[in-house]
């Protein structure tokens, strides 16, 4: 399939992930020490949500906009305001206008001792990527291939930290290659948080992830997958999943109070269905 974020900026998908990985980055930066977030396939930056990628599908307004305009709970509102603030400062007025990818999502995140790699080898999205984090000591924005990146910018000196690994499954090979970049990322950083998304269009797929993840050895493993109600366009994708490998104490527990409230949001209240669970560790 493609899952190029410019045609997909700002959909359910990106919420889900960034609503997640907004809060590992939160847990991250609760603590002095400093930490580095290797983003293997960052993607272009900011997306124009005008964009004729973006216009495309309109999926963001199924996405982002749903979610900004939907009323929450004060503690679920909570959890989630790190990640709306940050796209907020993107728009003004209140109009959504503009999508930050997860490279610009992390900058903002970003204490003056944190840092950020952000790998993207197309080269249109890697030279607006390098625009866009221009100027800032804490990044660095790398025209390499993720899969590369991986190996070759694992352990951070850091020592604290969090790779995101978000390929764009243009092909089948990508689902094979995540548990095994995962397990090698593994051996060489255990002490790592790893946060990977994948697309659910075959279950099958996602299955045979998970039973291979269960075999690697891997201490803590949790799961987190949602499924939407399926949209006019059966092209479209309604289903996604996230691992995250050595997820922060807490996150499990604010998952499970966010996402009730957050595939609502995005399901408009009618048929979504989420589940968290883990495949190693604790239960």
């Amino acid at each position: 399939m493609n899952y190029r974020h410019a045609f997909h900026a700002g959909n359910f998908a990106d919420v889900i992930k960034h609503a997640t990985l907004a809060r590992v980055l939160a847990h991250l930066r609760s603590k002095p020490a400093p930490f580095r977030v290797i983003d293997t396939h960052a993607g272009a930056g900011i997306y124009d949500l005008a964009s004729a990628e973006a216009a495309r599908g309109g999926e963001w307004r199924d996405g982002i906009a749903r979610l900004v305009a939907a009323e929450m709970p004060g503690p679920a509102q909570a959890l989630l305001a790190p990640y709306l603030d940050a796209v907020a400062s993107f728009n003004r007025s209140n109009t959504l206008t503009a999508y930050p990818g997860s490279p610009i999502l992390v900058r903002s995140f970003l204490r003056p001792q944190d840092r950020l790699i952000a790998c993207e080898l197309e080269p249109s999205s890697a030279g607006a990527l390098t625009r866009y984090l221009r100027g800032d000591a804490r990044c660095k924005a790398i025209a390499i291939d993720g899969w590369t990146a991986l190996n070759a910018y694992i352990p951070p000196k850091e020592r604290r930290g969090l790779v995101l690994i978000d390929p764009a499954f243009e092909e089948a090979a990508d689902f094979r290659r995540l548990p095994e970049a995962l397990e090698a990322a593994h051996r060489k950083w255990a002490g790592g948080i790893y946060a990977l998304w994948y697309p659910r269009k075959d279950s099958r797929a996602s299955e045979v992830l998970a039973a291979r993840l269960r075999r690697s050895g891997i201490g803590k493993i949790l799961r987190i997958e949602i499924t939407l109600p399926p949209p006019e366009n059966p092209d479209r994708l309604h289903a996604c999943g996230l691992i995250v490998v050595n997820p922060p104490w807490m996150l499990e527990g604010e998952l499970k109070l966010l996402f009730p409230h957050l595939v609502a949001a995005l399901a408009r209240g009618t048929g979504g269905t989420w589940r968290l669970d883990w495949l190693a560790g604790e239960r």
